[in-house]
């Protein structure tokens, strides 16, 4: 993941903390990364963590920009050479699946072409949920590769599916896809990030 840039998207649910961890883990494997939070998020953990984990400002606000003036969701999109949303939750999922454009990380992830990884994180009533699901497919059909969470204790009191996938996992598939991109660079003979 070395010289590589990340764009990593934290969203509003309990499992926002593990996102810091994730953070932590693409900056020690030389990556670097990018954050936006949604505003929801902000309530679960604060920008502070990432700002001092990853070195740079982090962004919420589609329309009040830290870094790119003609627009932070350009600027982000086309930085960044792999995209994570972690946690992924309901929420994101439908914005996601309905290429609706209300929000700082939907709006970027519109404007980003490279590959998408979502780590969903919810209750395991809204994971099971049709609508959910429904979403989930529209988002692999659409190329969004998913991070499926595990089975477990749920912040709710609950043991069930929805619980996000530990940040050693997330990290592995972030790996993995920088592996893939680094081969798709050199079948293309630009070596560009490798």
């Amino acid at each position: 993941m070395r010289g590589r840039e990340v764009l990593l998207g934290v969203t509003g649910g309990v499992a926002a903390y593990k996102a810091a961890a994730v953070a932590s883990g693409l900056v020690q494997a030389g990556a670097g990364v990018s954050v936006i939070m949604t505003p929801s998020a902000t309530r679960f953990i604060g920008p502070t963590t990432f700002e001092a984990l990853t070195g740079r400002p982090v962004h919420s606000d589609l329309f009040s920009p830290r870094e790119h003036y003609q627009g932070e969701h350009i600027g982000l999109a086309r930085r960044a050479e792999l995209a994570i949303v972690s946690p992924a939750t309901a929420q994101t999922l439908a914005r996601l699946a309905h290429g609706l454009a209300d929000d700082l990380l939907s709006t970027t992830l519109l404007c980003f072409s490279g590959p998408v990884l979502l780590a969903p994180a919810m209750n395991c009533e809204m994971w099971a949920k049709p609508s959910v699901q429904r979403n989930v497919t529209r988002l692999a059909d659409d190329g969004y590769e998913m991070i499926d969470p595990g089975e477990g204790w749920l912040s709710c009191g609950q043991v069930g599916a929805g619980r996000m996938a530990e940040p050693d996992d997330i990290l592995e598939r972030i790996a993995a896809s920088c592996a893939a991109l680094g081969e798709a660079e050199e079948g293309e003979g630009d070596g560009c990030g490798s």
